[in-house]
Order: structure tokens, then C-alpha cells, then sequence
């Protein structure tokens, strides 16, 4: 057994005082659909919904088996690492402070409150996370306290890298390939590294969000890099530099497979595996799954395990979800129409909708001395196929539109 494949069991053997192994699943849903054998390593069933205790654990464990008095523990998180630090605080007894940017949802606030319990403050600072984490940092340097980082930090992956521990422990065959989202690297990092040196010939393939492709970025490079912008829906994976220590660990893995998830496609999971299967993901957690269309025929008649990361999704986003999901799958389209001001002119348009189609939202101001206005409108539909013959009929009837659904500047200003 080599020293990291140790270090990972112990962490994984210690960590039944805090929680049980999360379910290893096989799923018949999705097994049928890509005629293979699909397993979920449920880490969004974990007591705080996400794998992150993981490694906050570990990291902590190490920290008080050295240390003659426990130290302050400091982190800065909006979110998972925020309430998997607060649980392990709890656990052992310790104070933590925890830095939140002002801008976090309070349902996040209240459960990482929550898990930690008197054993934890919670400072809120900074509309952005570089803000926070610079005053974590000063604090954590002040108090003389002790900085767990979310990923970049061996014994933190050491922690995640019980994940792998656990599915050969209860897998009664060595899968042929092993999907593993991607943030900050920590998950990936530790996993690869166990089943790399415990069960060599396991492929890999590796998912991050479009927006955030920052492990995409470092294999081009050669190095970690920092992402000029980051979109932050799959937040928790929307990394704008991944970690030195995890890519080290990563930097040999061939670059064709990592892949790269829309978020709008994300969102088409999401509501798949809540509705299909009553599964609650994040988008992150939904991640691993969310690319098995790419890979149907590469894992045709083959074992395959998803990480599904994290299931801390707030229902308040739901709608936001369906609304992506639907305008990814050709389902919802908007539009500005140029209609004509005169008695009628409403009901003619409206007699061009198909038997399928449903105006969703409609914003008309009349504009006075002018022949025309402008309309904003979204219709959603039951076929994709349907927006071709409507737009047919509007062309047939001359009428002016333009189809902002895929513009981002129109669609954030507007929609």
C-alpha cells in the first residue's frame, strides 16, 4: 500500500465517528437508457449534502492530533465548505469562524448556523468572494488561527479521496470508468490518486461547467491559471483558478478527457433527475451525470460511476432552472416584435400561434405619434419544432422580430 492509498483509508476509517459511508447505487434509469451498468456514488445524501466534510474533516483531524491546544479554525465559503467545516467544528468541540459574503443566501447562512451550532461564528463581509476570503485571511493571521482551504490542501484531499475508499470497499467488480466534477480539483485530485495506485486501469473523465473550465485552462497551459471571468450558476464547481497542489496531481491526464457542461444543459439534468427519479442535485452534483450523453457510445456495455458532488439546491432556484432548462432544450424562445399600432393588430398575432404554443410573458407599451411598437414577448411550447413554423407564419406575414433567446446581454437585461 503506498503512503497516500494509507493516509486515505485512515482518513476514511476515522471518519465513521462523524458519519456513515454514503450509498454506493446502481441506477436503472439511466443504465437502461445508455445500455451500460451506471452507478451513483451518492455524495449529495452526506449529512451536510456534499462531499466537502470530507475533507474539512480530515484537514481538521490532523490539525488537533498535533496541535497542544486546538487553534481558531477560519474558512471563507458561500457554501458547501462553509457547512462541512461547521459540522466538523461541532464535531470535535472547536470554535471556527466562518466568512460569508454579504450576498449569500440566507438558506445557506442559516444551515451552515445550523450544523456548527454554538461552535462556530459566522462573519458575513464582502459583496465578492476575493473581498471575503482577503478578510478570513487577515483574521485567520491576526488570531494566529488555522486556514482551512476548500481544496488546495493535501490533507483535504487525502479527505475527499475517501470517496474512492468507500465505493471499492462495497463494489463488487472494479468499474471501467469513474465521471468526477471539477472545481477546485480536490475531489478529483484525491480520488484519482487512490484509484490510480490501488486499482490501476480505471479510466477517468473529468467535468467542469463552460463557465468555469479552469482545469481546461491549466492543462493548455501547463500550469494553474486564473480564468478573466467566471460564470457562477454551477457554483459549486465555478472556479476561476485551480488549485496548485490538486493539479499537480492531475496535470498527466489526457486533455480530451475533461469536457466541458453547459449550464443551461445542466439545468435539463437537474430537473430530469428530480422528476424522474426524485433526486435533488445541485448544479454542480448533477455535473457527472449531465455528461453520459456524450460518452453513450464510449461506455456502451461498461461499468460506470458518477460522483453526483452535492445536493444543496435551493428550491427558490427552481424556477430560474426550468427557465434554462427549457430555453437550452428549444422549448421557450423571446423575442422583440415590431407590431403595428392599430386596433387588431394584437389578435392577428395572436392567431399565428400553433395549437402547442403559450405566450409566457408579454411587454407592450403603446408609444404615441408612432405607426409602431415594440413587444417583448416569450412563448414557450411543447415541440422545438414548432418555433420553425411559427416563425414561418410571422415571415409570411412580413412581420419584424428578432429572437433574443441566446443573446446575453439582451437576455440579462431583459428576461
Amino acid at each position: 500500500m503506498t503512503d497516500f492509498a494509507a493516509k486515505a483509508r485512515a482518513a476514511e476509517k476515522a471518519m465513521r465517528a462523524l458519519f456513515p459511508p454514503t450509498p454506493l447505487q446502481r441506477n436503472l434509469h439511466l443504465s437502461e437508457r445508455y445500455k451500460a451498468d451506471i452507478w451513483l456514488k451518492r455524495e449529495d445524501l452526506s449529512p451536510v449534502r456534499s462531499y466537502k466534510l470530507r475533507g474539512a474533516f480530515n484537514a481538521m483531524r490532523k490539525v488537533l492530533a498535533g496541535a497542544d491546544e486546538p487553534p481558531v479554525f477560519v474558512c471563507a465559503s458561500a457554501g458547501n465548505h462553509a457547512q462541512g467545516v461547521a459540522f466538523a467544528c461541532r464535531h470535535f468541540g472547536v470554535r471556527g469562524v466562518i466568512f460569508m459574503p454579504v450576498t449569500t443566501p440566507q438558506q445557506k447562512i442559516g444551515k451552515t448556523r445550523l450544523f456548527g451550532g454554538d461552535n462556530i461564528e459566522i462573519r458575513l463581509t464582502g459583496d465578492y468572494f476575493d473581498d471575503t476570503l482577503a478578510s478570513a485571511q487577515g483574521y485567520c493571521r491576526e488570531v494566529g488561527g488555522h486556514f482551512l482551504a476548500p481544496f488546495d490542501d493535501e490533507d483535504v484531499i487525502e479527505g475527499q479521496a475517501s470517496v474512492a475508499v468507500e465505493l471499492m470497499s462495497v463494489l463488487y467488480h472494479t468499474p471501467d470508468m469513474v465521471i468526477l466534477p471539477v472545481g477546485g480539483g480536490g475531489l478529483a485530485a484525491g480520488v484519482v490518486s487512490f484509484l490510480r495506485e490501488t486499482a490501476p486501469g480505471i479510466g477517468f473523465r473529468f467535468v467542469e461547467p463552460v463557465g468555469g473550465a479552469s482545469l481546461t485552462a491549466a492543462l493548455a497551459e501547463g500550469a494553474p491559471v486564473t480564468l478573466p471571468g467566471v460564470d457562477t450558476f454551477v457554483d459549486g464547481a465555478a472556479v476561476a483558478r485551480i488549485g496548485a497542489r490538486t493539479f499537480d496531481r492531475l496535470k498527466g491526464i489526457d486533455p480530451a478527457h475533461v469536457l466541458c457542461a453547459p449550464e443551461d444543459r445542466v439545468c435539463t439534468t437537474i430537473l430530469e433527475l428530480l422528476n424522474v427519479e426524485g433526486i435533488v442535485l445541485e448544479p454542480a452534483g448533477a455535473m457527472s451525470i449531465d455528461v453520459l450523453p456524450e460518452l453513450a457510445d464510449e461506455i456502451a456495455g461498461k461499468s460506470v460511476i458518477c460522483v453526483t458532488s452535492g445536493g444543496n439546491f435551493d428550491f427558490e432556484r427552481l424556477p430560474e432552472v426550468k427557465e434554462r432548462a427549457q430555453r437550452f432544450s428549444g422549448l421557450k424562445k423571446y423575442f422583440i416584435l415590431r407590431m403595428p399600432q392599430r386596433p387588431g393588430a394584437l389578435r392577428d398575432f395572436l392567431d399565428l400561434l400553433g395549437p402547442q404554443d403559450d405566450i409566457a410573458r408579454f411587454e407592450y407599451l403603446k408609444k404615441s405619434a408612432r405607426n409602431f411598437g415594440t413587444v417583448l414577448i416569450g412563448i414557450e411550447t411543447a415541440e422545438a419544432r414548432n418555433f420553425s413554423a411559427l416563425f414561418a407564419r410571422m415571415d409570411a406575414q412580413g412581420l419584424t422580430y428578432r429572437d433574443i433567446t441566446d443573446d446575453p446581454t439582451l437576455a440579462d437585461f431583459l428576461i
